[in-house]
């Protein structure tokens, strides 16, 4: 960390002729990229540190172009060196939503977070990754790996890894059987900032590929860092589907049921990627601070399953081993 310090120092002198440059460590990501916060001739700027061996700048360059050209609020890539890792972006503030959706600001902040969902999602998204079958396989793969035979040392036997694969490959299809747009795959709370103008600002957006159009609302309304009562989630979701049937993002032939089981389905997808990812984070990476949040990732799991009888195993096994397993850890 030291030597990526001298380095940043060092291009910060260069770039923007700092001669004692003093970047102030903001919070760090959940990857391998840190952030700090430098002034120069009073403006603020961010500037993000990510290894050139364990991180690619030129994606987060790429999708953040796409957003600014659709008049999304993106930061602005200011100075780059793609071969040492840095960036040199616009500071949008310490103003994350998470805190902001504690007061009543809350439906408006979600109502501009879904017209900007809704222009992202009409970006072309051709020039992304695709969110296929082989991600979806290895994402849902974290959940076993990482949370359940690395955390807490369940492990499955041939029938029942076959019965949970099983229900895997019908999360699969519904995700895949939906209508398929530019996804950001992190668009929650703490990747989106408020902004007096153009709210909200997005950030984390360089793992952005083509897939369901149900993903980033899931980030959004099921967020891993904000629990919602369900009447609440089910209001701003049908808030969401009218939006995106007016801009034609949806077609108007798909009725709210049919993209209700698209949002579940696609929830409990999503939360058992990420409850593996915590897991991953804490024994692969000694990062300890996301762990806890897992309860709650599970307790979706568990509680929208009980609606959906085609996923009765999954839903037993989280009462009966997992949860139990991991209150008892």
């Amino acid at each position: 960390m030291s030597n990526r310090l001298n380095l940043l120092n060092n291009w910060l002198q260069t770039t923007l002729q700092l001669k004692n440059p003093t970047p102030q460590p903001l919070t760090n990501d959940a990857s391998f990229r840190r952030y700090f916060r430098i002034t120069k001739n009073g403006q603020s700027f961010v500037v993000m540190d990510a290894p050139p061996d364990k991180e690619d700048c030129h994606s987060f360059i790429d999708v953040a172009n796409l957003l600014r050209q659709a008049g999304l609020n993106a930061p602005e890539i200011i100075a780059q060196d793609t071969e040492q890792g840095f960036l040199l972006l616009t500071d949008f503030g310490s103003q994350l939503y998470w805190p902001a959706l504690q007061t009543d600001q809350a439906d408006t902040l979600y109502t501009e977070a879904f017209q900007s969902l809704i222009k992202m999602q009409k970006i072309h998204a051709e020039s992304l990754p695709l969110y296929d079958n082989d991600l979806l396989d290895r994402e849902l793969d974290l959940f076993i790996a990482w949370l359940m035979e690395k955390h807490l040392g369940i492990v499955l036997d041939t029938d029942e890894k076959q019965q949970l694969l099983a229900e895997f490959e019908l999360l699969k299809q519904s995700a895949l059987s939906q209508p398929q747009v530019f996804v950001h795959r992190d668009y929650h709370s703490r990747n989106l900032m408020v902004t007096e103008a153009n709210n909200p600002a997005i950030l984390d957006f360089q793992d952005a590929v083509k897939g369901a159009i149900t993903y980033d609302l899931v980030s959004l309304l099921r967020d891993c860092y904000q629990v919602w009562p369900t009447d609440r989630v089910e209001a701003w979701l049908n808030e969401y589907y009218q939006l995106a049937i007016e801009h034609q993002v949806l077609n108007q032939d798909v009725e709210f049921i049919q993209f209700k089981r698209w949002f579940d389905l696609m929830g409990i997808q999503r939360h058992l990627k990420a409850s593996g990812i915590f897991a991953r984070l804490y024994h692969r990476d000694g990062k300890d601070n996301y762990f806890q949040h897992i309860p709650d990732t599970l307790n979706y799991i568990a509680q929208v399953s009980t609606h959906y009888p085609e996923l009765q195993f999954l839903n037993q096994l989280l009462v009966k081993r997992v949860i139990p397993a991991y209150l008892s850890h």
